[in-house]
């Protein structure tokens, strides 16, 4: 799993994921949902491509802690 840079639009930011083909639908799901339970991160988008690997783009609406954080 490779992470890549986050990004920061209007109230939300985003972080993009991208998957090896090795990686499992349910080993996929698994780290998502862990993301999501732990970091309150939601799928916003995935794109598949022909070599079995998936990018994922996770977002999270920005709040007022980070924002001071962040800047």
């Amino acid at each position: 799993m490779t992470l890549e840079a986050g990004i920061v639009d209007g109230d939300w930011e985003y972080q993009p994921i991208r998957l090896p083909r090795d990686v499992s639908r349910l080993n996929a799901t698994a780290e998502l949902g862990l993301r999501a339970q732990f970091g309150g991160w939601e799928l916003a988008r995935t794109l598949l491509y022909a070599d079995g690997t998936r990018k994922v783009w996770l977002r999270r609406k920005l709040s007022r802690m980070r924002e001071a954080v962040t800047v």
